[in-house]
């Protein structure tokens, strides 16, 4: 049987030889992330809710196709995730980059907003960030040069009427990557987290009815990129703002 090693040979690109997870892949922000590391010679382990098979995987080459691979996992469950792990490792061996991408969100006046619909939105944006960093965390902890990348938003910056949950979980994940930069710093991993303002996704029309995008989903995962392939190693704990 072939080792990881042998199995991440891939043509030469800025991410050649890694292997990639990727949360909330089937489309958006996660979707052009999956597919700009996939170009880029990256392993691409994605994940959905429903696991329905992504659309870009059909504009990759086969070469790139063979390189990925996309399961069902609800980042709120911690089956879901330990079982996608497991599949991950089955297959391409150990990430050295996470990507947290996964998430809703939930428009209503805040006076409105029933107990459920909060903690969906806080388990699939942040509670599902630490579950999913708890499951992958040894594997980077034991390659030199781990990454962990985690999508907030202006969200996470500043508040939003009506987006009370998303802002809350938002903010949740701009604390939870400064806290966990230092926890890791001395095991050489980085995690740092992108926050996007108006991007042209499905999320943004279900939140902000009217808004006008800034920016589409490639150029945040350019962003991602950097962070993944470019960024110092001694960068950690920045939450980089994609607006102005």
């Amino acid at each position: 049987m072939a080792s990881p090693q042998d199995r991440l040979a891939s043509p030469q690109g800025r991410l050649t030889g890694r292997l990639a997870v990727v949360t909330g892949a089937s489309r958006g922000i996660g979707q052009a992330i999956a597919s700009l590391f996939a170009q880029e010679g990256a392993h691409v382990a994605g994940c959905a809710r429903h696991g329905d098979r992504p659309s870009f995987l059909d504009a990759l080459t086969p070469d790139q196709q063979r390189r990925c691979m996309f399961v069902a996992c609800d980042v709120r469950r911690a089956t879901d995730i330990a079982r996608f792990r497991d599949e991950v490792h089955a297959r391409f061996g150990a990430p050295q980059i996470l990507v947290n991408n996964a998430g809703i969100v939930a428009r209503a006046p805040a006076l409105a907003l029933s107990e459920e619909t909060w903690n969906d939105v806080l388990a699939s944006n942040l509670t599902g960030t630490f579950l999913v960093i708890q499951a992958f965390l040894p594997f980077l902890k034991a390659q030199p040069g781990g990454r962990i990348i985690n999508l907030a938003s202006i969200a996470g910056r500043m508040g939003t009427p009506q987006l009370s949950a998303y802002c809350a979980a938002k903010h949740g994940v701009v604390g939870l990557t400064r806290s966990l930069a230092e926890e890791f710093r001395g095991d050489g991993v980085a995690v740092n987290a992108v926050c996007p303002g108006s991007v042209d996704t499905d999320m943004l029309k279900q939140g902000m009815p009217g808004a006008q995008p800034k920016m589409s989903p490639a150029e945040v995962a350019r962003v991602a990129l950097f962070l993944a392939a470019d960024a110092p190693s001694a960068l950690t704990g920045a939450c980089l703002d994609v607006f102005g």
